[in-house]
């Protein structure tokens, strides 16, 4: 099982630990940094900044979200942190949600299905640099001719060359179509809660991926990683606790109540009525009635909390159905090591 440390998105200001924490990761033997955006910090620049200490992990986003940038752009930093970093970089990619695509970014998020095969279609060829890149759209069409064009644009290829043509692309989804494309069409898939008794589920999904003509990847040369806070304590329910907030959030402030894709995963894993509670309590502004609301069986469930021996079961559980990576969110250096370490002796 290899290890990812998930620095997140930063939240009212910049986290002063990180940089300890990626060089922490670099000299403990994790594979990859990853960090994430929503509508504050982006996800390429933190990873340029701490990045540059480090000589061995990879460096990936998880995720850069579509509406942020055109799929050129997109390439454009994906291939400049691939050169900076010696072909470290790990592009992860992600739809976000409607209220943050239409309410941020200002885009329709309509067709995300289709918009995220055209947008990684478009990344490749800039990456492959085998001709100049075009795109018939409708989402992204390359030469732009609608409305407002001056008919001049043409079809270019990247000045740069890319280090990597197969620089890999990862996919944040959650839902059985958006699954099942990211077998398809990449390299990996970040999942963003991960449940071990959903694990046949997924994997189905994966598999419906993997069978289509023309897909990427097989099973073997496939990379699923999982979001998981990995904490090694005797006391539990403290750690819980730190948890429940955090879930809330997600079931009940990241989305609206109409479309809410973390709060429909979670009724997968059959809590349905709890995320109705949650939601109901977040958007009246009860917010630590919301994280009250959250019981200690869904944080077990996507969380790896408790002593040595239970962290290293449970990290043998999720390998065994089919995840390779552990994206850790950690609060400190000190933190990132004794992951390491006690999942070095397993």
């Amino acid at each position: 099982m290899r290890l990812g440390l998930q620095l997140g998105y930063w939240g009212a200001g910049m986290p002063e630990n990180a940089a300890e924490m990626v060089t922490a990761a670099d000299e403990a033997g994790f594979d990859a940094v990853f960090t994430a955006e929503s509508w504050g910090s982006d996800v390429f620049t933190p990873l340029a900044w701490w990045g540059a200490a480090t000589r061995r992990v990879r460096l990936g986003t998880a995720v850069a979200q579509l509406s942020a940038r055109a799929p050129t752009a997109a390439a454009m930093a994906a291939l400049t942190l691939d050169h900076l970093s010696g072909g470290r970089a790990i592009l992860g990619l992600g739809v976000s949600g409607p209220q943050v695509v239409e309410g941020w970014y200002g885009a329709p998020f309509g067709r995300p299905l289709a918009r995220t095969r055209e947008y990684v279609s478009v990344v490749r060829q800039v990456l492959a640099r085998e001709a100049p890149v075009t795109n018939a759209g409708p989402h992204y069409p390359l030469p732009y001719t609608g409305p407002g064009a001056d008919g001049l644009g043409k079809p270019l290829r990247p000045i740069t060359h890319p280090l990597r043509a197969d620089l890999p692309i990862w996919l944040g989804a959650e839902g059985p179509k958006n699954v099942a494309l990211t077998a398809e069409i990449a390299d990996g898939w970040l999942a963003v809660y991960f449940s071990a008794t959903l694990a046949d589920q997924y994997n189905a999904w994966l598999d419906e991926g993997f069978a289509r003509p023309g897909a990427r990847r097989s099973r073997a040369d496939f990379e699923v990683a999982a979001n998981a806070s990995v904490t090694v304590t005797d006391d539990p329910a403290a750690e819980y606790d730190r948890h429940r907030p955090v879930i809330a959030l997600y079931a009940g402030g990241m989305g609206a109540a109409e479309k809410n894709f973390h709060a429909d995963l979670f009724r997968r894993m059959g809590y349905g009525e709890v995320v109705d509670e949650i939601g109901a309590r977040f958007r009246e502004g009860r917010r630590a009635e919301a994280a009250a609301a959250v019981p200690d069986e869904l944080v077990a469930e996507t969380a790896i909390i408790g002593d040595a021996d239970e962290v290293r079961r449970r990290v043998r559980e999720w390998a065994d159905r089919g995840v390779t990576m552990l994206l850790v969110g950690c609060t400190d250096a000190e933190q990132v090591r004794q992951v390491a370490e006690v999942l070095a002796e397993d």
